[in-house]
């Protein structure tokens, strides 16, 4: 991170929009809620974040350090769109295609992931195929509010 969440929360208090939307913070945010639930003053932090995400996106301003990220969150906010919940086969193919597979091909990576992958299920940790919640429509109903 470049900027601890307590400075991305004051430098969005002083109007540094260019800055807190091009920081690297806003994107590694891993949304865990920790300091949402240890904020003194009750300030939802991981909300703050997500919603810089979202701004950074619309406004097409992000880091060249994290420009993968948001991609990943693409795929991750689809594989719960499509599945009710996050579908990690789904969810890692789909952000493979986005990044370039070609590349990764030639670095060997994706022969990696394969690998890691397939001890993966084979260990029973990583499903072939997803698993839904009963009622999907909700889920739509909620991204079709929120615009995603």
């Amino acid at each position: 991170m470049d900027y601890l969440p307590d400075v991305i929360l004051r430098m969005v208090r002083l109007g540094m929009k260019d800055r807190v939307l091009n920081s690297n913070t806003i994107w590694l945010c891993a949304s865990c809620e920790t300091c949402t639930t240890r904020c003194p003053n009750e300030i939802d932090i991981a909300g703050v974040m997500d919603t810089l995400r979202h701004i950074s996106i619309a406004e097409r301003k992000i880091s060249p350090d994290v420009k993968n990220v948001p991609k990943l969150h693409e795929a991750f906010l689809g594989s719960i769109k499509s599945h009710g919940r996050v579908h990690e086969t789904g969810m890692m193919t789909d952000y493979i295609i986005r990044t370039n597979p070609f590349s990764k091909i030639t670095s060997g990576e994706l022969i990696d992931q394969a690998r890691l992958g397939w001890d993966m299920m084979r260990r029973g940790k990583l499903n072939i195929r997803p698993r839904k919640i009963r009622n999907t429509e909700e889920v739509k109903k909620a991204f079709s509010r929120s615009k995603q």
